[in-house]
């Protein structure tokens, strides 16, 4: 005689879903870029699309695990940056390129994009330094972009290590947007 739990049918229990490892956050960028020097845009009118293309080259390869994130770009001129660098580094001079850093990127809530800060690009200074290092404007101005996106993400250059290491990084972010080395034999 067959046992009560013998005779009852079979049950193949439902397959448990498996679970699935999340991907990691899509890394996106959104970026603003105000070109507050029209000299930008009569020397390279393609200034703000090759901007928006070098801080999302910057923000793409940086390794920290960040998801979406935004940031501004701003096209200036000599007399604006000048005013920037004199008021908040006590530099009475324009420079190339500034970067304000918003905050600590890691601390954005994971449901809103980080806040990177602002990168401000002067414009004669940059083409002066185009023209004397015999390089295009446009491939100046990437440099500078990922150069300036590189401090919003937390590099520096305030060592000789910090600053070869950053250079690198340099180096390997434009040659993925066909940028040559804008430092030469860095060796």
């Amino acid at each position: 005689m067959k046992s009560p739990a013998a005779a009852r049918p079979t049950q193949t229990p439902a397959p448990m879903p498996r679970k699935t490892a999340q991907p990691p956050p899509k890394k996106s960028l959104k970026i603003d870029v105000s070109v507050r020097c029209p000299r930008w845009a009569e020397a390279l009118p393609r200034a703000a699309a090759l901007s928006r293309r070098a801080a999302r080259a910057a923000y793409g390869a940086e390794r920290k695990r960040l998801g979406r994130a935004e940031a501004a770009v701003v096209l200036a001129d000599d007399a604006f940056i000048r005013r920037l660098n004199r008021d908040y580094r006590r530099q009475n001079k324009a420079t190339n390129v500034l970067a304000f850093p918003a905050a600590d990127v890691t601390s954005a809530p994971a449901a809103m994009p980080a806040v990177l800060g602002d990168v401000v690009v002067a414009f004669e200074t940059a083409a002066r330094e185009a023209a004397a290092e015999g390089k295009t404007l446009a491939d100046h101005l990437s440099h500078l972009v990922v150069h300036g996106m590189l401090h919003l993400l937390g590099h520096d250059h305030q060592t000789a290590a910090a600053a070869k290491a950053m250079e690198r990084r340099e180096i390997d972010i434009l040659a993925g947007v066909g940028v040559a080395d804008p430092y030469g034999d860095c060796e």
